[in-house]
């Protein structure tokens, strides 16, 4: 078996794992809301129907000077943090957050040229109204994993991406902070079609927080049944190697215990190396809490414009 079958087997037993999902490949619907010019951009406001399930509320954003313009241009997803703040979902893409460097993604990626994603995760934004842990308990009782779905919709949203006739399919990466970190790597690990991962402030070894008793320090969205049988979170985010892949910390960080870092670390660079490309693989840490700081956001910047 070469390396890679082994990797597509890997890559669906851990998509197996996220419960009952809806197809992969029933149709994608849109519905525009509205489109307004904002701050060197376009934004649009869409309803997305990717899951069948309950509608999914978008921003979709294009550059001004590429708006109307025939060429393709490269797109970012983007997945929103937690921090509890359910009302805010997507629109941490315009309003940006306190524990986020300035100026909002929004007008950081379209300044450099990039078209944004990003949607409302289940029980956030537009889909908020029940606390979290009712949504996962009745997901539970209906054999689904609410983190399963929230990846579903992450993978569907792509599947939305690269259906724009605008978009360069061969130019897609993804970025979040916090939760929307998560997101990325996780949903780099499964979908081949994302080209450059960035993950800001949670890239959580799972057994060290076992060891440290910090569990707690995630809401339950984050638990994933049989994980650690299979998976730890450096074979996760090996299956993004050799695919360039930037990643943030604090190491003051609750979420991210340094020795937890090192530990993925060492296991990235390693892997990375084996496989020919252990420029792709790059760890910063920073003597911080759970922020994102200027400095992030200029190594942020420089990354995506060297490998998207």
């Amino acid at each position: 078996m070469n390396l890679m079958n082994n990797e597509e087997e890997q890559r669906e037993k851990l998509y197996k794992l996220l419960g009952d999902l809806p197809d992969k490949n029933r149709p994608i619907s849109s519905y525009l809301i509205s489109r307004e010019k904002k701050n060197g951009y376009w934004l649009e406001k869409l309803l997305l129907d990717i899951n069948g399930l309950e509608e999914v509320p978008a921003y979709f954003l294009v550059p001004e000077k590429s708006y109307r313009n025939c060429g393709k241009i490269p797109a970012i997803l983007f997945n929103h943090s937690h921090g509890g703040r359910y009302q805010v979902g997507k629109d941490e893409l315009i309003e940006g957050a306190a524990c986020m460097s300035k100026p909002p993604y929004a007008e950081s990626l379209t300044k450099e040229g990039y078209a944004v994603l990003a949607i409302d995760a289940w029980n956030f934004g537009e889909r908020s109204g029940r606390t979290e842990m009712e949504l996962f308990k009745e997901m539970l009782w209906k054999g689904q994993v609410l983190w399963g779905l929230m990846v579903y919709d992450s993978i569907r949203a792509i599947d939305y991406l690269v259906s724009r006739p605008e978009i360069d399919n061969k130019r897609l990466g993804t970025i979040g902070m916090s939760m929307g970190s998560t997101m990325s790597w996780w949903l780099a690990a499964l979908d081949v079609r994302i080209k450059v991962c960035i993950d800001i402030c949670c890239l959580s070894d799972f057994r060290t927080m076992i060891n440290n008793r910090t569990l707690d320090q995630h809401g339950i969205y984050y638990y994933v049944p049989g994980l650690l049988k299979e998976f730890d979170t450096g074979t996760i985010n090996s299956l993004i190697a050799p695919r360039p892949h930037l990643g943030l910390a604090g190491n003051l960080d609750f979420l991210t215990p340094p020795e937890g870092l090192d530990k993925i670390d060492n296991s990235l660079k390693k892997i990375y190396k084996d496989k020919g490309s252990p420029d792709c693989w790059k760890l910063i840490r920073y003597n911080v809490g759970h922020r994102e700081t200027s400095s992030m956001r200029v190594e942020v910047l420089n990354f995506i414009r060297k490998w998207i």
